[in-house]
């Protein structure tokens, strides 16, 4: 009788990508490890075989062929007739994507497709010890102009498996929270009896508020552990994303004339279901760019030194309750010159504008609607519909935040930071201007109750001083258009929000709450509100809106409105570097600089202040002391010895107020020492002209 297949299919499928994930795994860690170890090379071996066979009971030759030609070169890695390598990695790893790719359209159509014969015959010279590299790319994407790259799409499990055991315990505590709700029902039997014992009520009444207080406290922790349960069963790995991410992109590299290694880690951190099924997109995008323009041809790349293959990494790492998803790319970095050209050509900012930014500043451009840094509109990328898509759902979608590193001739990361779980979040409850407002936990860096005097005016607008930075202040209730209320008490209220590098103070009239909250999705039609990202419902069934922190630090940055020179222009022309690595410091010197007309460069470390101050002259330079790289002693000592600053005028501006610190200010070359807690701008004003005469 013959076998019916499709009776087993769905069963073989999830046997087989069990097994191909072992062999990725497996294969990633021998090409780091580039030594055979015996049992780990067993281990592999026996994976193949098992796919092998499988395939073959079930009469699907073109992934038993595929299989059999893997199983082969792990077969002489295991008898210690070929020897381990890179190159060899590559191409067992091009094997097991082929038979990913069959295994799923098996899951899809019942049929693989036939086998690589190009594949199978480099699988086969790899054997015989004539070749150990996989079939070359074509030499570029122009190649082939029949056939364009696919497009990449993920697809995640329609399914979740669950453990008995989980379920079990989901059961049990279902049955605990019915039995804790009998007893809130036994609570309202009491109450209608007390209705009906009219005036006669006595110590019954705080005996019963006793019993409801104990018995809501119970309901609680019940409630708080069975949703929590319950979302522990719709945790999911993120290898359902990176895995299938991997293999389109290393097939995506081929495509384009690349030959690309595309490694992964932590890919067995879990992350809500709700989560990764957002994910998906954002980093495909990434990768996509990472392939296209991050990674060097391969002809260039030998020319700096570098592998012919070019490395995409994508891992995970667990951080408190958040998942750090990282992106990165061994290619030549962002290209920052010309990022900013390009701002300027397309008037997103003026030239002196654009002298003024630091490094970290103008990548951030790369995230704006319609930007591309590639030259050419491809399939594969430059239309500039990507980077501020990926921006948009980390951010505003997923309530994370996304930072960028880029090293040149080195490469560029992308960090994505995104919390375990959007069902329930760290909210916290604000009053201001008669309303009720929340903001989600990762966003809030401190909660202050400050006096009056310690909310100075910098530059005709409030800041306060906080960690060695001034970090401005603003009234909550002005940036979401509420009149704002007398105060009610001596202190300032404030809740500092941080974005990446940048804090904003919003001064607050009250703290309501702080909790684990459901936020609930804004419907259809608000959506593209950009100040709020979501709702959630307190005890009373009031609806508050959670306010998106980015959107705040913008509002603030409108409505602060750029300083213009002042008529008494006695820094006419007059060139200062501002070197301080608080965004929010820098910021603020610059405005009072340029409301006196002076010409601002900003620099975000001492390493950077130094190049700029190295590649452009400048008249006076105010710098930190406290800043990675290269701290602001350190900065004057390397400008002294610079024959073009032996005499310029040097301040340091610091928090550090000891006089040890101030004597080596001196030592180091400072024409002028200010403590930023006793800052004032006219000081700072005053000490520079007199500094520059």
């Amino acid at each position: 009788m013959a076998l019916d297949v499709k009776r087993f299919v769905a069963r073989f499928v999830e046997e087989a990508r069990d097994h191909l994930r072992r062999l990725e795994e497996g294969l990633a860690q021998l090409a780091v490890a580039g030594v055979s170890d015996a049992e780990a090379v067993n281990a592999l071996f026996r994976s193949a075989h098992t796919v092998k066979g499988s395939s073959r009971m079930l009469k699907l030759v073109a992934i038993t062929d595929t299989a059999h030609k893997v199983e082969d070169v792990l077969g002489a890695l295991r008898d210690g007739s070929l020897a381990p390598s890179p190159e060899l990695c590559r191409l067992l790893q091009r094997g097991v994507d082929a038979m990913a790719a069959q295994v799923d359209q098996v899951a899809e159509t019942g049929t693989p497709s036939d086998p690589d014969p190009q594949l199978l015959a480099a699988l086969a010279q790899a054997v015989s010890g004539e070749a150990a590299a996989s079939p070359p790319p074509p030499q570029s994407a122009a190649a082939s102009t029949d056939a364009s790259p696919a497009e990449v799409k993920l697809k995640t499990a329609e399914t979740v498996r669950v453990q008995l055991s989980k379920l079990d315990e989901l059961i049990k505590l279902m049955g605990e929270v019915v039995s804790s709700h009998a007893r809130l029902r036994q609570r309202l039997v009491d109450l209608r009896g007390f209705e009906r014992a009219g005036d006669s009520l006595g110590g019954r009444l705080q005996g019963f508020a006793r019993d409801l207080r104990d018995d809501v406290f119970t309901q609680e922790l019940l409630m708080d552990e069975l949703h929590k349960k319950a979302l522990i069963m719709r945790m999911l790995p993120l290898s359902i994303v990176f895995e299938p991410a991997a293999r389109m992109i290393r097939d995506l590299g081929r495509s384009l004339g690349k030959d690309v290694q595309c490694v992964t880690a932590g890919a067995d951190i879990e992350l809500d279901r709700q989560l990764i099924d957002r994910l998906s997109d954002p980093i495909v995008h990434l990768l996509r760019n990472g392939v296209d323009h991050g990674l060097e041809p391969q002809a260039a790349r030998q020319a700096a030194g570098k592998p012919g293959h070019g490395t995409l990494r994508l891992s995970a790492r667990q951080d408190g309750g958040f998942v750090v998803v990282e992106v990165a790319d061994d290619g030549g970095g962002l290209p920052v010159d010309f990022i900013r050209d390009k701002a300027i050509k397309k008037g997103l900012l003026t030239a002196e504008q654009a002298a003024a930014m630091t490094e970290t500043e103008i990548i951030d451009l790369i995230f704006l609607p319609g930007f591309s840094t590639s030259s050419i509109i491809t399939d594969v990328s430059g239309r500039g519909v990507g980077m501020d898509v990926v921006k948009r759902v980390v951010v505003d979608e997923l309530q994370g935040s996304i930072a960028v590193e880029s090293r040149p001739g080195q490469g560029t990361t992308f960090l994505l930071r995104l919390p375990l779980s959007l069902a329930v979040m760290r909210v916290l409850l604000v009053q201001a201007g008669g309303q009720s407002f929340g903001f989600t936990a990762q966003y809030v860096a401190h909660l202050l109750d400050v006096p009056p005097e310690r909310v100075i005016t910098v530059a005709e607008r409030k800041a306060v001083i906080i960690d060695n930075e001034f970090v401005p202040v603003v009234p909550l209730a002005e940036l979401v258009g509420l009149n704002a209320a007398p105060p009610k008490r001596a202190g300032c209220l404030l809740v500092v929000i941080k974005v990446r590098n940048e804090k904003l103070a919003l001064m607050v009239d009250q703290l309501l709450d702080e909790r684990d909250m459901v936020i609930k999705p804004l419907p259809e039609h608000l959506r593209g509100l950009p100040l709020v990202s979501g709702m959630v419902m307190t005890g009373r069934n009031d609806l508050v809106s959670v306010l998106q922190a980015s959107t705040l630090l913008d509002a603030a940055r409108r409505q602060r409105g750029v300083a213009g020179p002042s008529e008494a222009v006695s820094g006419a022309r007059v060139r200062v570097l501002v070197v301080d690595d608080s965004l929010n410091t820098r910021e603020i010197e610059k405005d009072v600089l340029e409301a006196h007309g002076y010409q601002v460069t900003l620099a975000e470390d001492g390493l950077d202040g130094l190049a700029k101050a190295r590649s452009s002259e400048f008249d006076a330079v105010l710098t930190d002391v406290e800043m990675p790289n290269m701290d602001g002693f350190t900065l004057t000592a390397a400008l002294r010895k610079e024959e073009a600053y032996a005499h310029v005028p040097i301040i340091i501006i610091t928090s550090r107020e000891k006089e040890e610190d101030k004597r080596r200010g001196i030592q180091v070359g400072a024409d002028a020492y200010i403590v930023k807690g006793d800052f004032d701008q006219s000081n700072l004003v005053d000490t520079l002209k007199s500094l520059l005469g």
